[in-house]
């Protein structure tokens, strides 16, 4: 893992605006670093220091050690967490042996030698033309980033939120709640129950996570909503923690996309990729596969399976599993082909494409009803592979039954694509 020197030094506190390492040459992890600071002319401090007379600051020398020393303990190896930062704490035994002008090629070796938490000691020193310019033992405190919570939010005391994370003005957090790290909490926004949240989410204002399900079945026995990371969750989403007849808890992958008022209710089972439009729908228990999209307005029925690269038209009423790879469109929703574009997008080959086209094409185009047409489809050699399978055995375990109605004549589109 290499050391991106600007992104670990945004994260050296009270450092001077300008960054002072230049170059690494040696990376002995958690151990000793060797950096380079390449002195110019151009410095912003020499022409006050001083005039006619260009020196560097023996301040700015301390400082690019320290910079040094907090690339050491903030890089791979190192001891601090992943978002901790570094403060110079105290500077020991420092001694300038003499003077560093424009032209000069500075020597950077810092050495960790230790010390309690959350104070390291660092023996730093700096070198020009093989002669000591400075040496000094560095006193540094590695500090953990604490999470922001706005002065009107009101977070319950036993919840748990990450390094990190932001919660926004008149957010309501209760106690059950774990927030991972780097998360945004919009304002107004309610997480209640017993709800996980995972790393990177963004969550905007007026969301509802966590709250009782609607279903008059549920006794308030404790459930859960799980939520992994990298989410954006858009204005007024609703999502409610499971039930337990449904196994008490609705998980939420990673990298959705839920637009403003999309809904999804309890014991939902939701893959990752996963685009929701509008005041897209999930009734309870819906489980809905990677990479498939359900456009705005849309409802998917209870129990349902959306399958893996789906496609659900606006405004459509789904009340049987949705085929994986096709178009579904329709308030008595229909298959209008294959999901040529988005298969496309997401890098399929032509020759799957042709694949899932043809095993389309027996299951709605041909005679044969879906029994037959599924075992035309296994029987076929030509159409072997793991698409195909996937697409046989999504068709074999429904329970609900898979939507493969065409669309009539005055729907005017060709269902085979």
């Amino acid at each position: 893992m290499s050391i991106t020197i600007p992104d670990l030094l945004d994260r050296c506190c009270l450092r001077h605006p300008s960054v002072l390492v230049d170059q690494i040459e040696t990376h002995e992890p958690g151990r000793r670093l060797v950096a380079y600071k390449n002195v110019t002319v151009n410095e912003d401090f020499f022409p006050g220091h001083f005039p006619g007379a260009p020196l560097m600051p023996g301040v700015l020398m301390i400082e690019s050690l320290a910079q040094a020393a907090a690339l050491l303990l903030l890089g791979p190896g190192g001891p601090s967490a992943p978002h901790a930062h570094v403060r110079l704490h105290g500077v020991d035994e420092a001694k300038f042996r003499r003077q560093v002008a424009p032209g000069d090629r500075v020597r950077l070796e810092v050495e960790r030698l230790g010390g309690r938490r959350p104070i390291e000691r660092v023996s730093a020193r700096a070198i020009v033309d093989d002669q000591v310019v400075t040496e000094m033992e560095l006193r540094l405190a590695v500090v953990t980033e604490v999470a922001t919570i706005h002065a009107s939010a009101t977070v319950h005391p036993d919840a748990v939120i990450g390094a990190g994370t932001t919660v926004g003005p008149h957010a309501v957090i209760g106690p059950g709640v774990r927030i991972g790290r780097d998360n945004r909490v919009g304002a107004s926004a309610v997480i209640d129950g017993l709800t996980r949240i995972g790393d990177g989410n963004e969550i905007a204002p007026f969301v509802s996570i966590g709250l009782p399900p609607q279903d008059l079945k549920y006794d308030g026995t404790p459930t859960r909503v799980e939520i992994a990371d990298h989410n954006k969750i858009r204005e007024f989403v609703t999502i409610h923690r499971g039930t337990p007849g449904g196994g008490g808890v609705t998980r939420i992958g990673s990298r959705n996309l839920f637009m403003a008022l999309a809904h999804v209710a309890h014991d939902c089972q939701v893959g990752s990729d996963i685009i929701f439009g509008q005041s897209a729908t999930l009734g309870g228990h819906v489980h809905v596969e990677d990479f498939a999209t359900i456009s705005a307005g849309s409802g998917v029925h209870q129990f349902c399976r959306v399958g893996r690269h789906a496609f659900i038209g606006g405004y459509s009423v789904v009340t049987r599993d949705a085929m994986p790879f096709a178009k579904t469109v329709g308030d008595r929703a229909r298959i209008y082909g294959l999901n040529t574009i988005g298969l496309v997008r997401r890098g399929f080959s032509p020759e799957t494409v042709r694949k899932l086209r043809q095993a389309y094409r027996y299951l709605l185009v041909s005679k044969l009803n879906t029994t037959m047409a599924v075992e035309r489809i296994q029987s076929d050699p030509a159409l072997a592979c793991q698409e195909i399978e996937y697409l046989v055995a999504f068709i074999k375990t429904s329970h609900r039954g898979v939507l493969l109605r065409r669309p009539s004549r005055r729907d005017g589109e060709s269902v085979a694509d």
